[in-house]
């Protein structure tokens, strides 16, 4: 960059243009929001036809507001709340018959905290003391020092414990994409942040009508331990107000946001890699927010990047040289406080200050997303860029599609060990609730996308209940099925053909075959797992629709039939739901559920369907290609979620070709992949005995 007194606003265009590039753009922003608000909703909406009304799940954090990038590769923060208990700040809002918890926040209790005193139920007081009862959920509950009755805050979190494949991080459990956090919610703006309401600001942000709206958001209490050395610091709930702060992030403006965005980058580039991790992507909000509302507005344009970016490091480095980053509402609340110690300090200070002083030169070093890079490319009129871009951006959307198709676990967990007459009994009741579920908006299009699955679920356990009695498909069962055919590319489509060929209908599967395989343009359409997100991802149309209408166009997901629906599918695939011997369940965890059923590719299913339905058509030469096609799609293609599956397929598909060896070479390439858990084991054993047996 030109060290000319000029050069700020070309520097600052050139920045936009590179981080529009990656996807912090308006487009991509409002594309990650909507899908993550519609995902939120199908999801509470799936509890809700369960009666399952007590547990209600957000989404927060980056990937909720699209503050990310693909380098920055944020996790999806999930707040699970439990409205089991009434909580309450003040004695006039207690209600009779409902267990009711009262926030402390005295004196006792560390600012940005909360004790959550048990009261009675059938009258505003204080619960009496349980005598014996009370050291028998010491565990759970304790008296603090003047005898009040309170929760541990450990009282959500003990339950979170027992769920494998969740490491506790913080406040929160972890797997390898979310962040999970177990919270009560409280429909009121706390006490302590109230003062807020009325404060004025430089740059009259935010305006009346969005602190009113974060009023009415009320705020969650997380259980994690208090503040370190607190009176009562098992006692103690933080107070978060993430409602509030993702109402605030949907009303900046894309300057700000992609300060936001350069803000983490940095961190992560300069500091978070020699200092574990000091400075969090809360606080760089936090600091946006402080800075945002000491400015006037007029300077968050996209031309003044450079300074604004500037002045929010200025402020961070203000904040770590005093040690004090106040909570944005709650300002008693100091996020730095005990963060970084004075050995540390003085190195994080030297490269902040080094990065003001670079007057923006210091954005060159960063990798995330090739940012530096892609900078100097510009900078050189160099026109064609050798990265991806629509291909980095889209990765993440893609991912953010894949959790559509997971909307309705609650559903399928609920299923797995249920009757099919029951499964149907329960599926029809859930399409009259949704059904007669008032809604608008966003929320109106969560119910038809979610109604649209569960018809096609519906349909394929009547269609199994059909077929284990009468060998057919009913009209009936028809209707239902075709309520979720366009649901996505291929899968409802390809369990229909599976169906047709289980009858016997084999020509009439052929066409429903023929049919998927003319819509499905390998060079468009993504394979979309929502238990494995694939790496490798290629330009997507997609990008230019809105989320609803890429699942049914450009996306593929897999195919999947549960316990309820086995009649459903071939019996070479049946022998997946059968994968874990005892031994093996030990080995999984609770997101593996899933195994309790067989699911494959699209792609693989298709190929496989038609090599079986061109052999009873006596098509050889069909057949010939159909098999050739799905050797080449298992050794070729990168995106296969269930690589060992397919293989296991191939296998069989070999014993019907009368090749054992190509057949056991398939099932121990199979093992190779996943060695717990795989249906191969069973196909290993079963040809070893029939070689034996025959020779």
């Amino acid at each position: 960059m030109s060290e000319a007194p000029d050069y700020t606003e070309a520097a600052s265009l050139k920045l936009s243009e590179v981080l529009a590039d990656i996807g912090v753009n308006t487009r991509m922003i409002l594309k990650r929001r909507r899908a993550t608000l519609l995902f939120e909703s199908m999801t509470n909406m799936s509890c809700y036809i369960l009666g399952l009304n007590m547990i209600r799940q957000y989404i927060m954090g980056s990937q909720a507001e699209g503050t990310t990038t693909p380098g920055l590769n944020s996790d999806t923060d999930l707040i699970i709340c439990s409205n089991i208990f009434h909580v309450i700040q003040d004695w006039s809002d207690w209600q009779p018959g409902v267990i009711n918890l009262l926030m402390i926040q005295d004196h006792s209790v560390s600012p940005g905290y909360c004790q959550l005193q048990l009261l009675s139920p059938e009258e505003p007081l204080p619960f009496p003391e349980w005598g014996i009862m009370l050291s028998t959920l010491s565990d759970l509950i304790r008296t603090d020092r003047i005898g009040r009755i309170c929760f541990r805050n450990s009282f959500l979190t003990r339950s979170a414990l027992s769920l494998s494949g969740l490491v506790r991080h913080g406040p929160a459990y972890s797997s390898v994409e979310k962040d999970v956090v177990f919270a009560f919610t409280s429909s009121t703006w706390p006490l302590q942040a109230r003062q807020w309401l009325h404060q004025q600001s430089v740059g009259q942000w935010p305006t009346d009508e969005i602190k009113q709206y974060c009023c009415s958001s009320g705020c969650f209490l997380v259980g994690v331990g208090g503040q370190h050395g607190s009176e009562n610091e098992d006692l103690e709930w933080r107070i978060s107000t993430c409602s509030a702060e993702k109402c605030l992030m949907y009303n900046l403006n894309i300057t700000q946001i992609r300060c936001y965005v350069l803000m983490k980058m940095i961190i992560k580039t300069f500091i978070n890699p020699l200092f574990n991790d000091v400075i969090s992507s809360y606080m760089c909000k936090t600091v946006l927010f402080h800075c945002i509302e000491g400015t006037q507005s007029i300077i968050w344009q996209e031309n003044n990047l450079i300074v604004c970016l500037s002045l929010c490091i200025h402020d961070l480095y203000t904040t770590i040289l005093n040690e004090n980053c106040p909570h944005f509402f709650i300002p008693e609340n100091n996020l730095m406080r005990g963060k970084i110690t004075p050995e540390v300090k003085p190195f994080i200070l030297d490269i902040l200050q080094r990065i003001i002083n670079s007057n923006g030169v210091a954005l060159l070093g960063i990798k995330c997303d090739d940012l530096g890079t892609r900078l100097q490319l510009k900078f050189n009129n160099i026109l064609i860029c050798p990265f991806r871009t629509y291909d980095d951006v889209l990765k993440k959307l893609l991912e953010s599609l894949s959790c559509f198709f997971l909307s309705d676990r609650v559903i399928m967990y609920m299923i797995l060990n249920m009757e099919p007459v029951q499964v149907s009994n329960m599926l029809k009741q859930a399409i009259s609730d949704l059904v007669s579920l008032q809604c608008h908006g966003l929320d109106k299009t969560a119910r038809n996308l979610l109604a649209s699955k569960v018809c096609s679920m519906l349909g394929s356990v009547l269609a199994s209940i059909d077929i284990q009695q009468y060998n057919t498909i009913s009209a009936e069962t028809l209707k239902w099925i075709s309520l979720g055919l366009n649901a996505d590319v291929a899968s409802s489509k390809l369990k229909l053909a599976s169906m047709l060929y289980c009858t016997g209908q084999f020509r009439r599967a052929e066409i429903v075959l023929c049919d998927i395989e003319k819509h499905y343009d390998l060079k468009i359409v993504e394979p979309i797992c929502p238990h494995y997100i694939t790496a490798h991802l290629t330009y997507n149309a997609g990008c230019d629709l809105q989320i609803e209408e890429a699942m049914k166009c450009t996306v593929a997901n897999c195919v999947q039939f549960w316990p309820c629906e086995v009649y459903c599918s071939p019996k070479e695939l049946r022998q997946e739901m059968f994968r874990s011997t005892e031994e093996d369940k030990a080995f999984r965890t609770l997101h593996d559920f899933w195994m309790n059923s067989a699911e494959v590719d699209s792609l693989t299913f298709l190929y496989f369907l038609q090599y079986k339905i061109y052999s009873h058509l006596n098509k050889q030469e069909d057949k010939r290609v159909a098999l050739s096609k799905l050797t080449r799609t298992i050794e070729q293609e990168p995106r296969l979620a269930h690589e060992e599956t397919a293989l296991n397929l191939l296998g069989q598909c070999m014993e019907q070709e009368h090749r054992p060896i190509n057949a056991l070479q398939c099932y121990s390439l199979s093992l190779n992949i996943r060695r717990r858990n795989n249906a191969a084991k069973i196909h290993i054993c079963r040809l070893l005995s029939t070689l034996i047996n025959n020779r």
